[in-house]
């Protein structure tokens, strides 16, 4: 067997290039003749499917990235296997995806979505996205990485610290979870609310209307914003530090953070909905607050990233829901659970390490991968 994997490579800290460097990994570790290139570098693509002539190539993306994960490999003869990712509308390449025989998604809301959207269930199957179960684990409370961590964000040895990873913190659920943390701050032990957000333009205006929201509540002093950039490398001691993951998100396909978190030991607050379903059992490893709002919408504008003309508009013949919104009691709620009770936290996030090594260790996602393909398509 031998396979090509399309990703942005070398691999960045984001979710995608993570994800497609951990199968990369996976792939070599099994002994599987396996090469990566960047999704997009046509040249260097047309190379490969040259002189490796792969028998698959899995490109890792969402359905906007069609030309370069499906379409670049076919014009060459070569059979493409995407794994996809949603973004809450798939609106336009529904003619190639249903001609392919296999379509790989990261989780069953996600494939919940591109049926609703006019791809056929058959030839989907959900693969989830692996964890690097070695780097990311539990760490000694006192080890001094962690306690370095803590030292730079402003946290002392006594306070819990909540922590939320996102591209943005709110699309994470951390405005939820900042009412929450507002309702329950003068029942609750000492606390530190950080978000680490990755510093683009987008991001610094939405920090902006997160920390005025914090001013508002009256937690400001208890809130705080990494914008640094980091590399992979430091992500696990950043979890590591922290007491408990809250990521309540409000459009979430997998949540790669949330298992990573798992993986810590760390105990989980996430929403019951979306991708959260697949990772995360409510009471065991994690607690799932109820969905309060659904938002939807009734058409979309979309462009040349989604295969359309500029300002070309969609209207749904049934109105979509594109972000979800977590119930802020629920999570008020179990938070204060969780901060008040040490063993609590001690014996959810053990069984989120145990669950995260049965199903999401990276090396049992690439051998899941290469059964998927042996039965799909024969090829040893």
């Amino acid at each position: 067997m031998k396979i090509l994997v399309l990703y942005d490579y070398p691999p960045p800290p984001g979710g995608l290039a993570t994800q497609g460097d951990l199968l990369y990994r996976g792939l070599l570790d099994m002994g599987i003749d396996t090469h990566a290139v960047h999704f997009e570098s046509a040249q260097e693509k047309e190379w490969y499917y040259r002189w490796f002539e792969p028998d698959i190539v899995v490109g890792v993306g969402y359905w906007g990235h069609t030309p370069n994960l499906i379409l670049h490999p076919q014009r060459y003869g070569v059979q493409p296997v995407p794994w996809l990712v949603a973004d809450g509308y798939i609106a336009n390449y529904q003619e190639v995806l249903n001609a392919l025989p296999l379509i790989l998604v990261t989780s069953n809301w996600v494939k919940e979505m591109y049926v609703r959207d006019g791809i056929t269930a058959d030839n989907i199957d959900v693969l989830p996205v692996g964890c690097d179960i070695d780097a990311f684990r539990p760490y000694d409370p006192q080890d001094p990485k962690i306690t370095a961590v803590r030292d730079a964000l402003g946290v002392s040895p006594d306070q819990i610290m909540i922590l939320t990873v996102g591209g943005d913190a709110t699309s994470k659920g951390a405005q939820e979870v900042m009412q929450a943390l507002a309702i329950i701050d003068t029942k609750a032990p000492d606390w530190k609310y950080v978000c680490k957000v990755w510093p683009q333009p987008r991001t610094k205006l939405q920090n902006l209307a997160d920390l005025e929201l914090a001013t508002h509540l009256g937690i400001e002093k208890n809130v705080t914003y990494a914008t640094n950039t980091i590399s992979r490398n430091f992500m696990p001691y950043l979890i590591g530090a922290c007491d408990i993951y809250a990521a309540p998100a409000r459009l979430e396909g997998f949540g790669m953070p949330q298992v990573e978190a798992g993986a810590c030991e760390k105990p989980v607050i996430g929403i019951n909905a979306m991708g959260m379903l697949d990772t995360l059992v409510h009471g065991k490893t994690a607690f799932l607050a109820g969905v309060a709002q659904r938002i939807v919408v009734n058409d979309v504008l979309l462009g040349g990233e989604s295969g359309f003309e500029d300002h070309h508009t969609v209207v749904f013949r049934t109105p979509r829901i594109v972000d979800y919104r977590a119930n802020v009691h629920d999570i008020a709620n179990y938070l204060l659970d969780l901060m008040t009770d040490p063993a609590l936290r001690e014996n959810m996030g053990k069984a989120a390490r145990a669950r995260v090594v049965k199903y999401f260790d990276y090396r049992v996602v690439a051998k899941r991968f290469v059964q998927i393909i042996h039965e799909k398509f024969g090829i040893t």
